[in-house]
């Protein structure tokens, strides 16, 4: 059935996929409006628009993904004239196309077909993945979570979590949620750690990867919800956590807590690389 909805969508959408002399893919966002069956531009924009927001609260530069641009078009007669247009990355389109009217069918086979290509990025990046050795494994999945982390820091900024006491209280609620009430310090104390050192580059990967989960969905849910001020934004973090426990233990996981701290910290793991890579 998804093969079906997505297959004449996903010809068009890749028929107007463009490169530059560098190789590098984009699109129009005037022929875009066209595949998206907007009548006219100037209708298309208010999507485009709401996308730049979505980037920006994601984090990710908006002049990275949304570049204005002068296009040339016929405008009769063999004459033609440049108008301004947008030159849009992938990340672009499919913000545009999340942001557009799902009851329109181009824009519902739209969020399909990007839904679809997002879970084969996944599969494709779980094979690989799988290769990893366990420190491998914590490296990409902290400095995942690391990117993450700066996400949901902007959603909850945008709700109402406003001052570093505010956010490490909003953080300590998404453990508590996660640990079966456990708060930042006690799993700090847990791990045996100094004062200094940072829980999250004292887990293994398995532990790594709850937390990575607990972060995308609690930064999802900010987003979608009509979450209004700190203290619905903290209950909303500690339910996400207990979610994802329950998860776990719906699975017959091991319980975060549960999970042995590894001898050697990210920073250790980090050094060795760097090192690896500086000696001939």
């Amino acid at each position: 059935m998804s093969t079906k909805m997505t297959a004449p969508h996903h010809t068009t959408f890749e028929s107007i996929r463009q490169q530059d002399a560098n190789g590098s893919e984009y699109w129009l966002a005037r022929q875009l409006a066209g595949v998206l069956e907007y009548s006219q531009y100037r209708h298309f924009m208010p999507v485009v628009e709401r996308a730049e927001e979505a980037c920006r609260r994601s984090g990710q530069p908006v002049e990275d993904h949304f570049e204005e641009v002068l296009t040339m078009v016929e405008i009769g007669s063999n004459a033609r004239r440049q108008i301004a247009d947008i030159r849009l990355s992938r990340y672009a389109c499919y913000l545009i196309v999340q942001n557009g009217d799902p009851a329109k069918p181009v824009i519902a086979n739209g969020q399909t077909y990007f839904a679809i290509q997002t879970r084969r990025q996944e599969l494709a990046d779980n094979e690989q993945f799988a290769r990893l050795d366990e420190d491998q494994k914590r490296l990409a999945i902290r400095n995942e979570l690391a990117q993450h982390n700066k996400y949901l820091a902007a959603a909850a900024r945008d709700v109402g979590v406003e001052s570093g006491l505010d956010y490490a209280i909003f953080q300590d609620h998404g453990y508590r949620g996660l640990y079966g009430g456990l708060s930042a310090r006690e799993i700090h104390a847990r791990k045996r750690l100094k004062k200094s050192q940072k829980i999250l580059d004292h887990m293994g990967s398995t532990e790594l990867a709850a937390n990575l989960f607990r972060a995308t969905q609690a930064e999802e849910k900010l987003r979608r919800d009509d979450v209004q001020g700190k203290q619905q934004a903290n209950q909303v973090h500690f339910e996400v956590g207990q979610k994802v426990r329950q998860t776990i233990q719906d699975l017959g996981g091991t319980m975060p807590e549960e999970l042995p701290t590894p001898e050697r910290s990210i920073q250790q793991l980090e050094n060795e690389r760097n090192k690896l890579k500086k000696d001939p």
